[in-house]
């Protein structure tokens, strides 16, 4: 029995010693551990800068808008009386698209009409009556003066009915109309709309450092959904101010649609085609500090580390070009710079080129 206690003890001395390993474990000897030594040179990598070749493609992503369109609106309320046009076929420029009843104001241009015809035969008359003093020069004016304020009230009344008529602005297409012949229709009423999709256009934002590369002309490449081929179009309008709240403008493209396969609206997928350049400054991307104020990097000079404030430009998967700051041939610290401080020194344990 005695000895069957023993071991019960020892047992669970030794679970209680286990315990005491797993959660209370002895403080390690920090004097046992490798300290840097005061001075001594931290190991970095640095990159050394050369001048290479950057592909200059800027992706985007724009909508595609037909070159114009209009939404076709009466600018007078009435009755149509004639509807024309067809849904989803072709206009041309002055085609007739839909008419509004203009009874009242053709009866009144009527009434216009034989009315200034009579003021005017009066008109002569009294011009031969004045040549011989046989009417006052202000009998004269005042004749001339109804004579003119007639014709003046005919051409407002042509003005009239030339709103009660919806002619095509331009070559284009028509869409799905909203109303139906004899409908009434107020002022503003939507009754279908014109497009003219061929050429479409492309508009899509852009970073506003990409601002130097973006001119008239530059080609650009686009993909849309249902369509596998590229598409290739050319930057035509570039919009003349930078949003303050994205720091990007509008850029507008301009693209041949002659078979109607391209609809406004759709998603594109862009690639700008910008001007390789031969020379680039470019470093790796994890060699740049973000700071409050802008970027820095740090360079090997005489042994010691030195920031450097730099500008960035277009940036890649692995690299980022740099526009002000540096220059072909520094050597860039690329590892352990978040624990470097201005002129620490460091020692280079390898080169990258």
């Amino acid at each position: 029995m005695k000895l069957k206690s023993i071991i019960i003890i020892l047992v669970v001395i030794g679970v209680l010693a286990g315990l005491k390993i797993a959660f209370f474990p002895s403080p390690v000897d920090q004097s046992s551990q490798p300290q840097p030594m005061k001075g001594m040179a931290s190991p970095v990598s640095v990159y050394v800068i050369k001048a290479e070749k950057l592909e200059n493609t800027l992706t985007a992503s724009g909508t595609i808008l037909a070159n114009e369109e209009v939404e076709l609106k009466p600018e007078i309320a009435g009755k149509i009386v004639s509807l024309p046009l067809k849904e989803g076929t072709d206009i041309s420029q002055g085609q007739l698209l839909v008419k509004i009843n203009d009874a009242d104001f053709q009866a009144q241009y009527r009434k216009l009409q034989l009315q200034y015809e009579l003021a005017d035969k009066n008109l002569k008359r009294q011009a031969e009556l004045l040549k011989i003093n046989g009417i006052s020069q202000a009998d004269f004016d005042a004749s001339q003066n109804a004579v003119n304020t007639i014709k003046a009230d005919m051409d407002y009344v042509q003005a009239q009915i030339a709103k009660t008529e919806i002619h095509s602005p331009f070559n284009g297409m028509i869409g799905l109309k909203n109303v139906s012949e004899g409908a009434y229709v107020s002022i503003g009423t939507v009754v279908a709309t014109a497009m003219q999709i061929d050429p479409v256009k492309i508009d899509f934002s852009v970073a506003e450092q990409y601002a130097p590369f973006i001119k008239k002309g530059v080609k650009v490449e686009f993909n849309i959904d249902g369509i596998k081929e590229k598409i290739t179009g050319e930057i035509y309008a570039i919009e003349t101010k930078i949003d303050v709240n994205t720091r990007t403008f509008l850029v507008r493209a301009i693209c041949p649609n002659k078979s109607k396969a391209i609809f406004p609206g759709a998603f594109a997928h862009i690639n700008v085609l910008l001007k390789d350049i031969e020379d680039a400054v470019m470093i790796p991307t994890e060699a740049v500090i973000p700071e409050l104020r802008g970027k820095k990097v740090f360079v090997v000079k005489n042994g010691k580390a030195k920031p450097m404030p730099i500008e960035t430009g277009i940036r890649g998967s692995a690299k980022v070009q740099i526009l002000k700051g540096l220059q072909i041939g520094d050597s860039v610290i690329t590892t352990g710079i978040m624990q470097l401080r201005p002129d620490a020194m460091v020692k280079v344990i390898n080169g990258k080129k």
